[in-house]
């Protein structure tokens, strides 16, 4: 038997008879939690600073707002997620005196941090849209923000559904540092399986398998949706 043989014959022990693939299965469950809700959280945030962005600035309230949204972009974006993941669970969660568990510590911070991220692709999205648009909407009567929300945003989210599909993926694969918080995700199954079988290249790679294939379910996914919107607009 070959040394690669043993290497997989070890793993293959400890993934099928130690409680390996619970393990991943759990891992790979949180992962995609923190990825989706993540990226949820963050389309909700990127939309309302976009919005506030655009806004007429004609007034003290528009620009105090965007004041504070600018400041939140560049803090989320100026700093790494770890950095965020570790402020978060180990500095302001006990200067609250609040509890939370790993992986709602991660969904909130990847929500965060996507949105500081989508709210600047949010942005382009809006200014991509007709300016005609809009104002048609305020010519019938809407107000400003239900312009926004039923006129133009859904056009601004289907001119950036592919960067919005670049943004899930990276999600996914920035999920390997939430073990920082104790949250129990792909990277620390993997780990797991080879710290038991005491050795590591077959565990790293079949993660790096798992990271590849969601990667390109994902990008299949969001290619499909870009289709179905292509002919939807042909039709109109």
């Amino acid at each position: 038997m070959s040394g690669f043989d043993k290497k997989v014959d070890n793993f293959l022990r400890v993934f099928l008879n130690s409680g390996g693939y619970k393990m991943v299965l759990t891992g790979l469950k949180n992962t995609l939690i923190i990825s989706v809700l993540g990226l949820l959280i963050g389309i909700v945030i990127g939309t309302l600073i976009a919005a506030v962005k655009v806004m007429p600035k004609y007034k003290t309230l528009p620009k105090v707002l965007n004041a504070i949204c600018t400041f939140y972009v560049e803090l989320f974006r100026g700093t790494p997620m770890v950095v965020q993941l570790l402020i978060f669970y180990y500095v302001l969660l006990p200067l609250i005196g609040m509890k939370m568990t790993g992986v709602q510590v991660a969904i909130w911070v990847f929500g965060l941090n996507s949105g500081a991220y989508i709210s600047e692709m949010m942005r382009g999205g809006i200014q991509s849209v007709d300016p005609g648009q809009l104002e048609a909407g305020r010519a019938v009567g809407l107000s400003f923000a239900t312009s926004m929300r039923l006129i133009v945003i859904p056009q601004a989210i289907k001119n950036i559904l592919p960067t919005l599909g670049n943004e899930f993926i990276a999600l996914i694969k920035e999920t390997s540092v939430v073990s920082f918080v104790g949250a129990a995700d792909l990277y620390v199954a993997f780990n797991y399986i080879g710290s038991n079988s005491y050795e590591f290249m077959v565990p790293y790679l079949a993660m790096a398998i798992i990271y590849i294939v969601l990667v390109l379910i994902i990008s299949l996914c969001i290619r499909i949706m870009e289709k179905n919107l292509a002919k939807s607009d042909r039709r109109k």
